[in-house]
């Protein structure tokens, strides 16, 4: 069950009636999930926003802390993500106090890949005369890839590449799902994205790419 719910969510899909419907079942298989188990499932309901306090609840929790030396990596990232929905979000269960603090420590570790698209998007920003600051580190812990201000209010800017969205419909992936609802609902800030396909259409036109990126943050053009 850990496992179908995780592989609906990472896709992008989230029908809310479908995990409700699981929401007994996995409660009954807490006591037998692996570590991977109870990551993935923590993980899966955050990003379909489906509010589970009969599913996490103190065994739960209880469970995790038995747990906790054989989770891997990348399950203390989810976890975090699970932690920021539950206690932001939902106001319900949380972890432990040192057992957040490895969550969150973990989950800032991770080594930014910055690719070609976002230093190009980055470098039209300082040319339309903003200041972005790159690879923020935000409260929440999601680190952004760029942050300006615009008109007295900060503002994040996320580069949606391919492995953010999936599908002709260009869906976005339960990572991208639950970074731009937790950024603005936690952070309290502003996140706009620039997805790949708008600007491979105009990456070889550098006045299309500064009016797009004006236009994405309602800035005046040079010509106003």
């Amino acid at each position: 069950v850990a496992n179908l719910l995780w592989s609906y969510s990472a896709m992008g899909i989230v029908d809310k009636k479908l995990f409700l419907s699981f929401m007994p079942t996995a409660g009954k298989l807490i006591d037998s999930d692996t570590n991977q188990g109870l990551a993935n499932i923590a993980w899966a309901y955050a990003v379909a926003d489906v509010d589970a306090p009969t599913l996490f609840n103190a065994h739960f929790i209880n469970k995790c802390v038995e747990k906790e030396d054989g989770f891997e990596i990348e399950n203390f990232r989810q976890l975090h993500q699970w932690h920021l929905w539950q206690t932001k979000e939902k106001s319900n269960s949380r972890l432990p106090v040192d057992f957040q603090e490895r969550c969150y420590d973990i989950f800032i570790s991770e080594e930014p890949t910055v690719s070609k698209l976002q230093d190009d998007v980055v470098a039209q920003l300082s040319y339309i005369g903003l200041d972005p600051k790159e690879e923020v580190i935000m409260e929440s812990g999601y680190r952004i890839d760029a942050l300006v201000e615009v008109n007295g209010k900060q503002v994040c800017i996320e580069v949606d590449g391919l492995s953010h969205l999936i599908g002709k419909n260009r869906s976005p992936l339960g990572i991208t799902i639950l970074k731009r609802r937790q950024v603005p609902s936690i952070d309290g800030i502003e996140l706009v994205s620039v997805p790949h396909w708008d600007w491979q259409k105009i990456v070889n036109d550098k006045k299309k790419k500064q009016e797009s990126l004006r236009n994405l943050l309602s800035l005046k053009s040079d010509n106003e």
